[in-house]
């Protein structure tokens, strides 16, 4: 499989991303790297699957490193801090790489070396797993008001074809799906988007009245329900 596409308009797989990974990747006894772990969510889930013999979880962001350092009580699970375009693990030392979401936050001009380095230390024929957001959907259209992430989503798409184009990676799959999310009040919104310690969201007073009109056309009795479209593309090592 050659043909990659940013996209599928046509996709309608509504479901949990651990549906995905778990049945897209070898967890069971693995040695694993989660690159942008965030608030290490998934390195939790994975971890307490029983299924993966180590997980090492970067995080770039140094207040989330210090709280999943504080919060770390996961037998197998190692927090370290760094990014992916300079990963601080020796070469051919892990068989999955994970990326849930993080790959367009690396800075455009260090994607190509990420996608290197996560050859680097993946063992002959392990796999790379990179998730990311398609810019489209209802939810995108709220957020795109405070933070367009077209480009930069579209540079990380870019990064993984030229890895794939050059060689250094097999694409096994693509994968398109969303995801369902849920909001009790835009007050959870704004918690959970808006407050990220990860990226600094000055909104004038202006654009934040638009963005909360916009987020409350969607609000109902039960909260606020939206999808939000994504694509794994599952690489082997090459």
């Amino acid at each position: 499989m050659t043909h990659m596409m940013i996209s599928n308009p046509l996709a309608n797989l509504v479901c949990d991303e651990r549906d995905v990974y778990e049945q897209l990747l070898p967890l069971q006894g693995a040695d694993i790297l989660e690159l942008g772990c965030g608030k290490a969510e998934k390195t939790r889930a994975i971890s307490q699957s029983g299924k993966a013999r180590s997980i090492t979880a970067l995080e770039v962001d140094e207040i989330q490193h210090a709280a999943n350092l504080h919060s770390n009580d996961l037998a197998n699970v190692s927090f370290a801090l760094g990014g992916a375009e300079a990963i601080p693990a020796a070469d051919e030392s892990f068989d999955v790489v994970l990326m849930f979401k993080s790959l367009h936050h690396v800075p455009v001009a260090q994607m190509d070396r990420a996608m290197a380095e996560i050859r680097r230390v993946l063992r002959p024929g392990g796999m790379a797993y990179i998730s990311e957001p398609v810019f489209a959907g209802e939810f995108n259209e709220i957020l795109r008001l405070f933070h367009d992430e077209e480009a930069v989503r579209e540079a990380a798409f870019s990064a993984v074809e030229r890895a794939v184009a050059a060689g250094r990676f097999e694409l096994v799959s693509e994968t398109f799906f969303s995801t369902p999310t849920r909001f009790e009040t835009f007050e959870q919104f704004e918690e959970r988007i808006l407050k990220v310690t990860h990226t600094e969201h000055r909104l004038s007073p202006d654009l934040y009245r638009r963005v909360r009109e916009q987020f409350m056309r969607h609000m109902t009795p039960h909260g606020a329900d939206f999808e939000t479209p994504l694509r794994v593309d599952l690489l082997r090592k090459a």
